[in-house]
């Protein structure tokens, strides 16, 4: 099933299927840039963890392909300058109430400072709102990722609570559509 891109000014945010995290996992770049249409960063392809985690996600539940990782990619050249996901699909009982679905973002560090966050978070968002019954975003930063903590306020979330887990202490922001400069 081809999984359509979410394309904003400077960015397509493309569906990475599991031709190409198969492809990545197995080392054949060639095949996954042929995938992908564009060539993946090196940052992703040190990102073998989520590349099976997503892999088992989207095999254990086909619902959730489209609410998987998509690529990063700017507009103008197609390099990756990032990733961008839904942990699970809409519901999940790991929020424990805190919000309806879970984003995760990760911009590479020469890409960083230059807004491509926001646009994807924001892409993202009016994605999820036209798919209808979510309501509430939730992010979960390290409370000391100021730059992200910083652009979660600028879009509305606020503190909701604060959980450890493996990656160790986050704040749990959460935030009710629309944000602020979305596209309504």
């Amino acid at each position: 099933m081809k999984i359509t891109d979410i394309v904003s000014s400077r960015l397509i945010l493309r569906h990475l299927d599991t031709d190409f995290l198969e492809s990545c996992l197995s080392g054949d770049i060639d095949a996954a840039t042929e995938s992908l249409g564009a060539r993946p960063a090196d940052g992703w392809l040190e990102e073998t963890a989520l590349m099976a985690v997503r892999l088992a996600d989207m095999a254990a539940e086909p619902d959730y392909a489209p609410w998987s990782a998509r690529a990063l990619l700017r507009r103008d050249d197609l390099a990756m300058v990032g990733h961008i996901n839904f942990h699970t699909l809409p519901g999940h009982p790991y929020l424990n109430g805190y919000g309806d679905v879970e984003l995760g973002y990760t911009v590479y560090p020469a890409f960083r400072r230059q807004g491509f966050a926001r646009e994807a978070l924001l892409a993202m968002a009016g994605w999820v709102a036209a798919q209808g019954g979510v309501s509430r975003l939730v992010l979960s930063i390290a409370p000391d990722n100021l730059p992200s903590q910083e652009l979660a306020a600028q879009l509305g979330f606020a503190k909701a609570g604060q959980v450890r887990d493996d990656d160790g202490c986050e704040d749990v922001l959460t935030a009710a559509w629309p944000l602020p400069g979305a596209a309504v």
